[in-house]
């Protein structure tokens, strides 16, 4: 397979899921993820034909999916009722995996304010213990995704945005059916840079490289890559090099902006000979 074949396309909530599909076939596009949230997209839009139908086509075409959990719902909630109801949005996460054929879930660690982190990171970790298991029991693999920092005088932070914080829940969830979702641009915002992070990980349990640009250590923005300044070619040659080789999805901008994106990711990717 080829470094192009590789480079997936998010589809988020930009595309109904059935055309998405059909876009990314006639594109040559073989992995997509989308998020299953709103309109057309919401997990409570399917019924078992119409994800029949989806699972059908995609293996057709050889197309692989996988579904993104919005990271604005808080997985560190550890308010009544609120607490549930984050549990039953990722259980039905699960429950829609095996009859869409999907084939992974990336999910988060949640967010804090500012003076709960302790309390915030140890109820998220709870949740994903309970939803790893569950996982387990129903066969769904979940990349958990170190996820982006946010302005220091922020009162809202997400968790997992570096690799101190992410290790955290990795060191105490133990399952085969937990893995890394890598976003090399949220790696890239930090100090730990994406150098750090990759001489910090593991990449055999690496499910994913996730990819965007930005400036370093600057805000989150998703920019197309060469807007910013994060090194692909160097990326590439480092996560190949650790042994990566499954799937990078990158997520910016529109659909179209991705298929040029594709272009010049595959280009930087070839300076470093991974073809």
């Amino acid at each position: 397979m080829t470094i192009a074949d590789r480079i997936g396309v998010d589809l988020a909530a930009r595309i109904a899921l059935e055309q998405g599909i059909e876009w990314a076939h006639r594109h040559a596009v073989r992995y997509v993820d989308v998020q299953l949230d709103t309109d057309a997209n919401a997990v409570t839009a399917f019924d078992d034909r119409r994800a029949g139908a989806i699972r059908e086509r995609c293996a057709e075409l050889g197309i692989t999916l996988g579904l993104h959990t919005l990271s604005a719902v808080n997985v560190a909630e550890y308010s009544p009722f609120e607490s549930d109801a984050v549990d039953a949005y990722l259980k039905s996460y699960i429950d829609i995996y095996p009859k869409l054929g999907a084939h992974w879930i990336v999910v988060h660690a949640g967010y804090h304010f500012t003076s709960d982190v302790a309390a915030r990171m140890h109820a998220g970790c709870e949740r994903l213990k309970r939803i790893v298991d569950y996982a387990e029991k129903n066969g769904a693999m979940l990349y958990l995704e170190n996820l982006n920092k946010e302005p220091v005088d922020a009162e809202v932070h997400y968790l997992a945005h570096t690799v101190d914080e992410w290790m955290y829940y990795f060191d105490r969830i133990d399952s085969p059916n937990l893995r890394m979702s890598f976003t090399a641009n949220h790696a890239h915002l930090v100090p730990e840079g994406v150098d750090g992070f990759i001489d910090a990980i593991d990449f055999a349990r690496v499910g994913e490289v996730r990819l965007a640009d930005c400036d370093r250590l600057g805000h989150e923005v998703h920019r197309a890559p060469g807007e910013g300044d994060l090194d692909f070619a160097r990326m590439f040659q480092r996560i190949e090099t650790a042994g990566f080789s499954g799937h990078s999805m990158q997520a910016f901008g529109t659909l179209d902006a991705m298929l040029a994106g594709r272009e010049y990711l595959v280009a930087e990717a070839a300076k470093v000979g991974v073809r």
